[in-house]
């Protein structure tokens, strides 16, 4: 098999059958032409630059019962918190210092962070700092909901899919919540005018190749402007705490497919990747990420935003430590800059 010949193809035409997308998602022998063909795209695009978010996250109060998820509500071990408004801005006053110039707000579905609450929030942020972007974290809501952050001042969205797949979806979710709605979601968000992302777990329980496959249909459909994935890991009070975590591998071959099939998108290299290896973020980034997310949150709360075992919430995944991210950005060969790092839009759509 030609690993090569397949990644060129992807590379020139941004699309493959499903069968070869298999082969490429599947098997070791495709990682060193796939993590060159990625970092060359990105690199023609993007140049070395590296985005950095500063990422506040502001409840681990969830009414969802999402099986994965380790802030779910049935998980009664859970330390629960709450930032308040100035907790919040306090967080954006020392990003914005560091010189983050996109504050990334994401919590769980908290009922306390009605649309009136949020939309406080975002004005006052927007008011502080009109330079920056504000991307917002927090779920499931209606497009009047939507509407009215994008009026307060919010620019981007973050709603990953988790899954495209059905059948997929019923083995990871309650019955009161559903895929259809999820889609809705993001489509809602997409006719209002955000900056959206969407993205998927890689390897949760009962997936398969081919629901990976309907993940990046979906996106092909979606086209968002932001795609964050990572390796499921799992959490020890959920109900798949017997299951393997993702491999990272395969993480990141998927990372550099979404490179040569979304060659504009922003891509970050998720905190989940530096969880399952220590220089799972580097990894990311060589192989076509050109996102981090630094954590802006309070040390007294990070550790209890633990969507999976053993996440990253030393201060070296914090924003005070931004100086020793910058220094790992180049040793990996790329460039860490304060612009708010809006998506280049691919006039080819």
């Amino acid at each position: 098999m030609n690993f090569s010949d397949i990644v060129n193809r992807l590379k020139l035409n941004k699309d493959l059958p499903d069968e070869e997308l298999i082969l490429l998602i599947d098997s070791d022998e495709a990682n060193e032409p796939l993590f060159a063909a990625a970092d060359e795209i990105r690199r023609k695009i993007y140049s070395d630059e590296v985005y950095i978010r500063g990422l506040v996250e502001f409840s681990n109060i969830c009414k969802n019962n999402c099986y994965y998820c380790g802030i779910r509500c049935g998980n009664k071990k859970a330390v629960r918190y709450r930032l308040s408004k100035e907790d919040i801005l306090d967080c954006c006053a020392e990003g914005y210092a560091l010189g983050f110039r996109t504050f990334v707000l994401q919590g769980g579905e908290d009922p306390h962070f009605t649309d009136e609450v949020m939309c406080d929030i975002v004005s006052s942020i927007r008011s502080l700092y009109p330079d920056c972007a504000i991307t917002l974290s927090v779920g499931e809501r209606s497009k009047e909901s939507y509407q009215s952050y994008f009026d307060a001042g919010a620019n981007r969205f973050l709603l990953r899919h988790e899954t495209a797949s059905e059948e997929h979806y019923r083995h990871l979710h309650p019955d009161d919540l559903s895929l259809e709605n999820r889609k809705k979601c993001l489509f809602d968000l997409k006719e209002i005018g955000f900056q959206v992302g969407s993205g998927f777990m890689v390897d949760s329980p009962y997936q398969t190749t081919r629901n990976l496959v309907a993940d990046l249909r979906f996106l092909q459909t979606l086209q968002p402007d932001m795609i964050g994935i990572g390796p499921f890991i799992r959490h020890e009070d959920t109900p798949f705490a017997e299951f393997e975590s993702g491999s990272l591998y395969k993480t990141l071959r998927l990372v550099s497919i979404l490179r040569l099939m979304f060659p504009y998108a922003l891509i970050p290299s998720t905190t989940a990747l530096g969880t399952i290896h220590p220089q799972g973020r580097e990894m990311g980034l060589k192989a076509g990420a050109n996102v981090v997310m630094p954590n802006l949150s309070p040390k007294r709360v990070r550790e209890h935003y633990m969507l999976y075992d053993n996440k990253i919430c030393t201060d070296e995944e914090a924003a005070e430590s931004v100086e020793k991210l910058k220094n790992k950005v180049a040793c990996a060969g790329y460039r860490v800059v304060t612009a708010r790092g809006d998506v280049k839009k691919d006039c080819s759509r």
